[in-house]
């Protein structure tokens, strides 16, 4: 057993927790945030991404132990004070969404692209999405909503941790 401790959405959490125990786990049993899906486990579908120390990662490809010491953001975190962050509003009003699983981990996929680059075109938006599959949609209305939360007055795009990061 590994003792980590690892602030989730700006609650800290000390556990001791198995080596080999996967981030998306450890944040669907402990902290018990259920907004992060479990889909492929092998990094393939995107339903789990999150950030990590403001990256996005796919949590099923993280161990909860590197995430010792770090800030994981979640779906469930980005909404403040009751008001949904512009991603979220975004999505339910583009009708982005048709089952929902996919739903979290491509707002928090959108979210680190409107950090890195607060106006991206149609393409753009494909392909920072590029890694997260949804079985329900044709994606046109995911893209119109990344598109609107940008555009949207009260937009959160600052630059990520790390530096720029260039688009095709």
């Amino acid at each position: 057993m590994n003792r980590i401790s690892v602030n989730v959405d700006g609650t800290t959490y000390e556990d001791e927790v198995e080596p080999r125990l996967l981030l998306v786990h450890y944040l669907r049993d402990r902290p018990a945030l259920t907004g992060t899906q479990i889909g492929c486990d092998t990094g393939n579908c995107g339903a789990c991404t999150v950030d990590l120390d403001g990256a996005s990662v796919k949590s099923c490809s993280v161990l909860a132990v590197q995430a010792d010491g770090g800030e994981v953001t979640t779906l469930q975190g980005l909404a403040q004070d009751g008001e949904w962050h512009p991603l979220q509003r975004s999505f339910h009003e583009c009708h982005a969404l048709q089952c929902g699983y996919c739903t979290p981990g491509m707002i928090m996929a959108a979210r680190d692209l409107l950090r890195h680059n607060p106006d991206p075109s149609p393409e753009e938006v494909r392909y920072s999405l590029r890694g997260n599959l949804c079985r329900c949609t044709g994606y046109q209305n995911i893209v119109q909503a990344v598109l609107a939360a940008a555009a949207a007055p009260d937009s959160v795009t600052a630059p990520a941790a790390g530096g720029e990061q260039t688009w095709p």
